[in-house]
């Protein structure tokens, strides 16, 4: 079974930063894409950035140039460096990790930003 642990949500003012951490473990074997997802209220959830086991990286375009995702192998940890931070990014935040042997879910961290 594989464990996820996400950090790093909170309440920030608009045009503030917060960074996201998702660490990774378990049963590990060879982990592919990592990536975050995100869920506001009373839509669907959505890929926020998704980097693969060789840095290549992709974004939604809302977030483009404003998010960075970045990860850490021998941490088997991903990262979400968010500046800029819009009132629409306010949203529940989920890791996933995939591997040969699947996907797995994070619980969501949550990511309130204010005016």
């Amino acid at each position: 079974q594989v464990r996820l642990v996400e950090s790093g949500g909170g309440l920030v003012q608009a045009g503030g930063s917060l960074r996201l951490s998702c660490a990774a473990s378990g049963r590990l074997f060879s982990i592919n894409a990592m990536g975050w997802y995100r869920q506001a209220s009373g839509k669907e959830r959505e890929l926020v950035a998704r980097i693969s086991r060789a840095d290549s990286t992709n974004y939604a375009d809302s977030v483009k140039g404003r998010f960075t995702i970045s990860r850490d192998n021998a941490k088997n940890t991903v990262y979400l460096q968010m500046n800029s931070l819009k009132l629409e990014d306010t949203a529940v935040y989920y890791c996933v990790v995939t591997q040969v042997t699947g996907t797995t879910w994070g619980q969501g961290t949550q990511v309130t930003v204010s005016s």
